[in-house]
């Protein structure tokens, strides 16, 4: 099984698969070994993914490491991708998007990585308490050095992106290249701003979560018990299917179930099929655990969906929706902070 034709990324002049294969679920938190991680890694090379994505905290870099492993004698052959700026120990230094750790944290993913150069290095997060300035000076000192190829952001607001594009021309440095969000037919907020700002500057955009973190496995359906997943631990409320808050997310993700069925489809292929069909996404970043659930994956990325049942999506979720917040992968300080919208007494 090969996947489609390769895109464009942005205006680099890369050409990647139209699916990316996520590693998150590698090592301990996907409590899945090593070795089984490498065999998902090299069926995914053979199918024809030619893009890795990875972070620095995934599993407190065991995920790098694996990578790293995987990769030995094939790194040549691979857009290799990770991320800094999430906490990847107890150190409150190790952390964020300044320039000591910018510089410390890509020394420590190259030597898990075991490679001399990352293709694409991503901001994880936005950070309101470091200046832009700073953190793009510092990843342009990386591409200035050959650490990295590219650099690109993840789940910046529309403001955001817009701000490190201008910074990086005011300062005759090199511009973000790429910009990485969740994206799926439950959480459709960047096709508000982001993916037109996207096209505006040539951005590549990888997006993940195309199953909206199970919401659209087919297991969140009417009627059906509680589905248990490691996710609702971790997240208590949010895969709640009784909770008030979850009702319409429930009733869309029953509809959307219901056309798959009248389309003899599975859900899955649904949900890949719709992320990978818009013009301004490059590529979808997938998850799988097993190669059970690549195949799965590999498998869907073939469907290709007519006009009028995208047209029926967007009767059931309209272009641009939020359910809630917390899905687009990032809830805005001055929301999440009262602090922020009270002056002080």
């Amino acid at each position: 099984m090969s996947l489609p034709d390769l895109r464009t990324f942005g205006r680099t002049g890369i050409r990647v698969s139209p699916l990316t294969l996520g590693t998150m679920n590698f090592g301990a938190r996907g409590r899945t070994t090593h070795d089984d991680s490498i065999r998902v890694i090299h069926r995914a090379l053979d199918a024809g993914i030619n893009i890795v994505d990875t972070a620095d905290t995934y599993s407190h870099g065991e995920s790098e490491e694996i990578v790293g492993k995987a990769l030995r004698g094939r790194r040549d052959d691979v857009i290799l991708a990770s991320k800094f700026h999430n906490p990847v120990d107890d150190n409150p230094h190790h952390r964020g998007n300044s320039r000591r750790w910018i510089s410390r944290a890509i020394e420590d993913s190259l030597r898990r990585l075991d490679t001399d150069h990352l293709d694409l290095y991503q901001v994880h997060r936005p950070e309101t308490a470091t200046e832009i300035e700073e953190t793009v000076g510092a990843l342009d000192d990386l591409v200035q050095a050959g650490k990295i190829r590219y650099y690109g952001t993840s789940v910046f607001s529309p403001g955001e992106l817009i701000e490190a594009q201008w910074v990086a021309d005011d300062r005759n440095l090199v511009r973000p290249s790429s910009e990485q969000v969740p994206y799926s037919l439950l959480t459709r907020g960047i096709e508000r701003e982001t993916l037109p700002i996207a096209r505006k500057y040539g951005l590549g955009v990888l997006t993940y979560g195309p199953l909206a973190a199970g919401w659209l496995s087919g297991k969140y359906r009417h009627g059906a018990a509680q589905p248990h997943s490691f996710r609702a631990d971790l997240i208590p409320g949010r895969f709640d299917i009784d909770a008030p808050e979850n009702a319409d997310k429930l009733a869309a993700a029953d509809a959307l179930a219901v056309l798959a069925e009248d389309l003899g489809i599975g859900l899955i292929d649904l949900s890949l099929a719709f992320t990978l069909a818009h013009p301004d996404v490059t590529s979808v970043i997938i998850g799988p655990r097993t190669l059970d659930h690549l195949e799965t994956y590999l498998a869907a990325a073939e469907s290709t969906l007519a006009p009028e049942t995208l047209d029926r999506v967007d009767e059931i979720v309209p272009p641009g929706t939020v359910f809630h917040d917390r899905d687009t992968g990032k809830i805005p300080d001055a929301l999440a902070d009262p602090a922020l919208r009270r002056r002080a007494a």
